[in-house]
């Protein structure tokens, strides 16, 4: 493989369709965000995305078969809406600047026959936070971040970068005559984070007139919160350890001193 591809695995024809992003990155938010819109839609999966710009390896499943990472489209119809939804997860992004423009510059070209005038992409934004994540919204136009602020997200900070596929989706918009929203999830970061996905889908709920129901993640959320509670318990007792190896190591010094 030479080139990033993208293989259609079925021709679908979809109304006024908005593509939302969300791809690994800060705390997974985008991830956890967009497989959960997925899972409660049902969204079928129509297009997979192919790119020599992923990491060289492959993912193993449970009966020792091999999976080429990709970047994954999914389709939902929306029958009482005027949008329909094209989503955007995957196992990769691209590991250069040069793959990043070239699989963002794919994706948009991809959206543009698909009839997208929208993209939103879903992210996190590094922050310690103590209760729940706020959303920090930015936009390519001042009519499209009215739209996320009136949905409860805070406006991002000023000059603040967006890196990756969430801020370049959205810079190669503009040349489309789309528009772009991005919604990030106060994070943490350093591992998965379920709450700060559902902050982010609580605000693309409102945005978009969506009923999902959010218990599920409620469920994740209260899992990996036991896990670092543990987490917590083990550093704790890893402290007190070596606190209490240096106290004897200071005590054989004085005695034999």
């Amino acid at each position: 493989m030479k080139k990033t591809i993208i293989v259609e695995k079925e021709k679908i024809e979809l109304r006024n369709p908005i593509l939302i992003s969300g791809l690994p990155g800060l705390g997974m938010v985008g991830k956890i965000a967009v497989k959960y819109l997925i899972k409660q839609l049902r969204a079928k999966k129509f297009a997979e995305l192919y790119s020599p710009h992923f990491a060289y390896y492959v993912l193993v499943n449970d009966r020792g078969g091999i999976k080429l990472l990709n970047n994954e489209f999914y389709y939902w119809k929306n029958e009482s809406g005027k949008n329909d939804l094209i989503l955007l997860t995957g196992d990769s992004q691209a590991q250069t600047i040069e793959g990043q423009y070239e699989v963002a510059n794919l994706i948009v070209d991809f959206a543009e026959k698909k009839g997208v005038k929208l993209i939103i992409t879903l992210g996190g934004y590094r922050k310690n936070v103590i209760s729940t994540p706020q959303v920090l919204a930015s936009a390519t136009s001042r009519g499209a971040l009215k739209k996320a602020l009136d949905a409860g997200s805070l406006s991002n900070t000023p000059r603040s970068p967006i890196i990756g596929a969430a801020g370049l989706l959205l810079g190669l918009a503009k040349f489309r005559d789309m528009e772009g929203i991005s919604l990030l999830g106060e994070t943490p970061g350093y591992m998965p984070d379920p709450k700060a996905a559902k902050s982010v889908l609580t605000v693309l709920m409102r945005m978009l007139d969506l009923e999902l129901d959010l218990s599920d993640l409620d469920r994740e959320i209260s899992r990996i919160a036991q896990i670092e509670e543990q987490m917590r318990r083990i550093e704790k007792q890893r402290r007190e350890a070596e606190r209490e190896l240096k106290k004897i190591e200071e005590e054989k010094l004085s005695y034999i001193g």
